[in-house]
């Protein structure tokens, strides 16, 4: 099935860091304001350049996070939620006609979703056939569109050719975490990678990286990349742009 191109956009320490802790997300926690601490005079302006070069060349409608980013990894599927029969509610669910995307994989179902719409982008959540069906009515219920890849968890590969088939969607950005980044990466889903790195190093064992999740296994080749730019300001901030290398 063919995809949508897929651009990893994301900020790191020059050590790869994309938090400061495993179990406290910067969008949720007082770590978000140590960050930003992190940033020199020209981190905005530099991730806005970014912004504008993605438009220009790709013209993305999809911004694509893992729910690791919205609540810590441990927590668990919501509670508290009417049952409800599965006949139905696994079958894809778009309640909007939109052109552009917040999507979301939260294949446990552990986000209790506030926002609908914000800045022209409409909620997509992406789940799999073992999220909680009561999770999944709930959804339905709040009009929140979703769309059902994989069987015990979200199959990114397939989410992203809905996406295409029945979004009409050609180009994704993934803001997210090194899990899912990581996940993507594994998969070979990655085309490009957009990285900023701050003039700033965290450290720490399992402090979240760029890209996450299980070590290559045995036989397995590292991702090859060709750089096809770099820029670099007086203050440290430096952005650089890769496209992933396809073997054969």
């Amino acid at each position: 099935m063919e995809k949508p191109r897929v651009v990893v956009s994301v900020t790191t320490s020059v050590d790869g860091r994309v938090a400061l802790h495993r179990d406290r997300p910067l969008m949720t926690t007082e770590d978000g304001k140590v960050w930003e601490t992190l940033r020199p005079p020209s981190a905005q302006a530099v991730e806005e350049a970014r912004d504008a070069l993605l438009e220009r060349l790709h013209s993305p409608t999809v911004r694509l996070e893992g729910s690791g980013s919205m609540v810590p990894p441990s927590t668990g599927p919501l509670t508290g939620l009417p049952p409800a029969s599965a006949d139905e509610v696994y079958e894809d669910f778009v309640a909007v006609d939109a052109t552009r995307w917040f999507a979301v994989v939260d294949g446990r179902g552990r986000v209790r979703w506030t926002m609908k719409e914000a800045g022209g982008q409409h909620l997509l959540v992406l789940a799999s056939r073992s999220t909680p069906a009561a999770y999944l009515a709930h959804l339905r219920r709040e009009r929140i569109s979703y769309l059902v890849a994989g069987t015990q968890r979200v199959d990114l590969g397939a989410a992203l050719g809905r996406m295409r088939s029945l979004l009409g969607v050609s180009c994704v950005v993934s803001t997210g975490g090194g899990g899912l980044n990581g996940a993507l990466l594994r998969a070979g889903l990655v085309d490009e990678i957009q990285l900023i790195v701050l003039p700033a190093a965290i450290g720490g064992l399992g402090t979240p990286g760029l890209f996450d999740g299980p070590a290559p296994a045995d036989g397995e080749l590292p991702t090859r990349l060709r750089l096809l730019s770099s820029h670099t300001e007086a203050d440290g901030t430096l952005w650089l742009r890769y496209e992933v290398v396809r073997s054969g």
